[in-house]
């Protein structure tokens, strides 16, 4: 091997991650087809019940927003508050780290609408029920 190219960096191992680089572990952590709209829901308000939230995020099932919501959870950008009431109440809020995410979720969803555009799709989906750019939601409308 030459000794100019780069060396792999060792693997680093802690909470259960075990990752190389910074990427590896923002991915092992936000990764995945539902955690970053799960995080992008969950910024939308204060705290927001399971119900709503599955009703928010069509296509997911019950049990993937469940898996998804607990390891949020365990790496700490979720908290679970269970109310002791009948019927029992549980609502889903942002820690201090998962707000600390939604510069870069912002960022991402300004991205799609820019690769969109790139695509052509801007001027295909102009009719009703498409998400648009001012859009916080789907159905929604903007945010104030």
């Amino acid at each position: 091997m030459d000794e100019n190219q780069p060396q792999p960096c060792k693997i680093k191992e802690i909470s259960g991650k075990r990752y190389r680089c910074y990427f590896e572990l923002t991915l092992a952590v936000i990764g995945g087809k539902w955690k970053p709209i799960i995080l992008y829901h969950l910024s939308l308000a204060e705290a927001v019940r399971f119900g709503e939230l599955r009703r928010s995020m069509a296509g997911v099932t019950e049990r993937m927003l469940t898996r998804q919501l607990r390891e949020l959870e365990t790496d700490g950008l979720v908290h679970r508050e269970v109310y002791r009431e009948v019927p029992p109440r549980v609502e889903y809020s942002l820690t201090e780290m998962g707000r600390s995410l939604i510069p870069l979720l912002l960022q991402m969803r300004s991205w799609g609408v820019d690769y969109e555009k790139f695509l052509g799709a801007d001027v295909i989906f102009q009719e009703e029920g498409y998400e648009r750019p001012d859009m916080t939601e789907c159905g929604l409308g903007t945010r104030t």
